[in-house]
C-alpha cells in the first residue's frame, strides 16, 4: 500500500513538474501553444520526471523535486493543472482574499504563536469540514463551480487518503498557494492603482 501511495505522489508531482515547465515555456514565447502540442509536451516531461534516468541519480527527477518541497495540496495542484486546460479562467479574486487571510491566520497559529492549533481541526473536525463544504457551495453559487469541483476533489482525496498526510489541511492548503495568492493580489492591486493613475491622469481637467 505505501509503495502504491509513493508511486501516486511520484506520478502526481511528474505532471505538475512538467505542467510547471510548459507555462515556463509559453510565458517565455509569449503564447500559447496548441492544445496537441500541449499534450504531446505533457507526457514526454512527465516520463522524463517518472521515470529514472540512470547515470548518476538514482531515483526519478520527481523523488528530488517532491524532497526539496514536499507534497503541494490538492487545490494547488488542480490549479495548477487548470491553468493549461482548454476555457481556462482566472481565479477569482474574492478566492484568492478568502485564501489569503486563511493562510494569514492559519500559519502563525500552527506554528505555535498562541495555544490554539488550528490545525488539529483537519483531523477528523466536522465542523471544519462542514465549512470547507460551505466554501465550495459558496464558490459554486457565485458561478465559479471549478472552485466547487477542486475543493470537492480535494475532500475526496483526503477521504480516501490519496496522500501519506491525514490532514485535511494538507489537501487544501500548502505554502505555496499562499505565497501565490499574496502576491497575485498585490500585483492585481498595484494594477488596479495603476490603471487608476493613468485614467486620471489622461482625464483630469486642462
Amino acid at each position: 500500500m505505501n509503495h502504491l501511495l509513493q508511486n501516486i505522489a511520484l506520478a502526481e508531482m511528474s505532471i505538475t513538474c512538467a505542467f510547471v515547465l510548459i507555462w515556463a515555456m509559453q510565458k517565455i514565447s509569449q503564447q500559447a501553444f496548441p492544445l496537441l502540442a500541449r499534450v504531446i509536451l505533457l507526457l514526454v516531461l512527465a516520463n522524463l520526471f517518472f521515470w529514472p534516468l540512470g547515470i548518476s541519480l538514482e531515483l526519478p527527477l520527481a523523488a528530488y523535486v517532491r524532497g526539496v518541497i514536499g507534497d503541494l495540496s490538492i487545490v494547488t495542484t488542480l490549479l495548477l493543472w487548470g491553468t493549461l486546460m482548454p476555457n481556462h479562467r482566472r481565479v477569482p479574486a474574492v478566492f484568492k482574499l478568502s485564501v489569503a487571510i486563511v493562510a494569514m491566520g492559519f500559519y502563525p497559529l500552527a506554528l505555535g504563536l498562541g495555544m490554539f492549533d488550528p490545525y488539529a481541526w483537519g483531523y477528523g473536525s466536522i465542523m471544519f469540514l462542514i465549512a470547507v463544504l460551505a466554501f465550495a457551495a459558496v464558490c459554486g453559487l457565485a458561478s465559479w463551480s471549478k472552485g466547487a469541483w477542486i475543493l470537492g476533489l480535494a475532500i475526496i482525496a483526503w477521504g480516501v487518503h490519496w496522500h501519506e498526510s491525514a490532514n485535511l489541511w494538507d489537501y487544501l492548503l500548502d505554502p505555496f498557494l499562499a505565497i501565490w495568492v499574496i502576491f497575485s493580489l498585490l500585483g492585481l492591486f498595484l494594477e488596479k492603482r495603476k490603471e487608476k493613475a493613468r485614467s486620471g491622469y489622461l482625464f483630469r481637467p486642462g
